[in-house]
């Protein structure tokens, strides 16, 4: 027979496990965008910082805005599931409801341009493994049509929306490159992550986005080195910066590893095992997180090279 107070204790811990992970979900939260030149892993790490901190008992939201809209199989979703994944842009009903304009059709004055979408998590939000929501955004596709009025209608109050959410880390993957980092975006994160590799074209774009973020307000920029080789690469990385590496509050380097090439599109199998790789990422969620609590300080690299 199992002992009645063992049991209890059990209980105990299990529900004060609970208090504490529901706490976390009803603080305030934050906001964390993550950004950086196409192909150098920003997908990837955005999906396992939603996992640990999903892990850790946060209540965790993860936009998709990259127009290649693979975050929601790199968190973990089926492949075969793809079919109940539509983005925003393409739930032309839900664009019509919100903005009273049909894509592709006339909409004259009958457009709405900041309408109520308070519903938009709770009805398209995807749950993956783990406990992540996930809001794929989508991308406007229109030829030859100038403005793209009802869908970027859409698009823009949802991201203002999403910048007033509390009670919730909210990561967003944004589109590669400089061009769409803009205000309507940066407003209400707290910390934005730079993905970038060693090569001088990522870096290059890494410092813009470092600059743009800092001229947008966003107070803590973090940069990270992905697929590192050798200590070559962190030196190269470092030559390239210069001084702007004072633009970062933080700075990671992370080693390549076959592993993550392996495991594409999912990063189930990376959390399950250990690796420099992953203490480094499991190291950047600490930072992002005690940042976001308002409790680090800036200044320290934290490498994992080679």
């Amino acid at each position: 027979m199992p002992d009645d107070g063992a049991r209890e204790r059990k209980i105990l811990d299990a529900a004060h496990k609970i208090q504490q992970n529901t706490r976390k979900a009803t603080e305030k939260g934050f906001r964390i965008i993550i950004s950086g030149k196409g192909g150098v892993g920003k997908t990837t790490i955005t999906a396992l910082l939603a996992r640990i901190f999903a892990e850790k008992g946060f209540t965790t939201l993860a936009v998709d805005e990259d127009p290649q809209m693979n975050l929601p199989f790199a968190a973990g979703i089926p492949w075969d599931e793809r079919g109940r994944i539509v983005p925003l842009t393409q739930n032309l009903d839900y664009v019509e409801e919100k903005t009273g304009a049909r894509p592709g059709e006339g909409w004259g004055l009958m457009l709405t341009l900041n309408p109520d979408v308070s519903d938009v998590v709770e009805r398209f939000g995807v749950r993956a493994p783990g406990g992540v929501n996930i809001l794929v955004m989508g991308t406007v596709v229109q030829a030859a049509s100038g403005c793209l009025c009802p869908e970027n209608t859409l698009l823009e109050s949802v991201i203002r929306y999403i910048n007033l959410r509390e009670g919730e880390v909210i990561l967003m993957d944004t589109p590669a490159g400089v061009e769409h980092f803009g205000r309507s975006i940066a407003k209400g994160f707290h910390q934005a992550v730079i993905v970038t590799d060693p090569s001088f074209n990522s870096v290059q774009v890494a410092e813009r986005l470092a600059r743009l973020a800092k001229e947008l307000g966003i107070p803590s920029v973090h940069l990270v080195i992905n697929r590192v080789r050798s200590k070559d690469d962190t030196l190269k990385v470092r030559e390239i910066l210069g001084e702007s590496m004072n633009l970062f509050s933080e700075q990671f380097f992370l080693p390549y590893e076959e592993d993550v090439i392996r495991c594409e599109p999912g990063v189930e199998p990376l959390l399950e095992r250990a690796s420099p790789f992953m203490e480094g990422i499991r190291s950047l969620q600490e930072t992002l997180e005690e940042y976001g609590n308002e409790t680090r300080g800036r200044g320290t690299a934290t490498s994992f090279d080679a």
